[in-house]
């Protein structure tokens, strides 16, 4: 199932990789709907959502939130690309995580030495709308997102914002797999744990504390990382 999934998907990016590259969609122009989208390709939301990650993760569109998908200004001229490689999907998400543990700590020590009063409020949004997909039976990655966008953005330091707009839902591992399963236990479960990993991560922020900041994003990404790993052995 795993692999009639991908390749659907790369259909998808291939086909809208075409359309990019002859025009049809043009830079800055949006992107059909998801909607629209299921309905051309005949696949499901989950398929469509792993191709725009895709599409996104090479640099050639950009989702701007409540508004819609929008072609990148230079979408085959990007300096950075990161793909999805040619390993399985595991190994692929531990290497990302490897990758978000090289910044994400550093950007929580900075959001704590920096953070202002309203991207606090950001971050506590985020953290009860995770709590309310998380009752819904949804799967939270957009919320779960913007808690890390939020930190990013506590930074002050706009690169550390582009990056991670760049990188989006690339780098959510359970966008890709079933990391619930993985860990052995129930979704929601699964998600509250990563939840109140965020609030540990929170509070150190909100108490201006860099180093516990650090410690708390460190902890939460190794845990992500080590339970990929283990399910890699099994």
């Amino acid at each position: 199932m795993r692999n009639r999934r991908d390749s659907l998907s790369q259909r998808i990016v291939e086909a809208v990789q075409d359309r990019i590259r002859d025009g049809s969609y043009g830079p800055g122009q949006k992107l059909p709907t998801e909607h629209e989208l299921i309905g051309e390709f005949g696949v499901s939301r989950t398929v469509i959502r792993e191709a725009i990650a895709n599409l996104r993760a090479n640099g050639l569109v950009t989702p701007r939130q409540g508004v819609g998908v929008f072609v990148t200004d230079q979408p085959f001229a990007q300096p950075f690309v990161l793909a999805a490689g040619n390993g399985d999907a595991v190994h692929e998400a531990v290497a990302v995580l490897e990758l978000r543990i090289a910044l994400e700590v550093e950007t929580a020590g900075l959001a704590a030495a920096r953070r202002t009063p309203e991207i606090l409020v950001t971050m506590r949004e985020a953290l009860k709308r995770m709590d309310e997909a998380i009752e819904a039976g949804d799967d939270a990655i957009e919320a779960d997102l913007a808690f890390h966008r939020a930190i990013a953005a506590a930074t002050e330091n706009y690169h550390f914002v582009n990056l991670f707009n760049y990188l989006g839902e690339f780098l959510m591992p359970r966008s890709r797999l079933n990391t619930s399963l993985i860990a052995h236990e129930s979704r929601k479960d699964y998600l509250r744990h990563i939840n109140d990993e965020h609030q540990r991560v929170f509070d150190a922020i909100a108490a201006g504390d860099s180093e516990a900041a650090r410690g708390a994003m460190r902890l939460h990404l190794m845990g992500s990382k080590e339970r990929l790993r283990a399910s890699a052995s099994e």
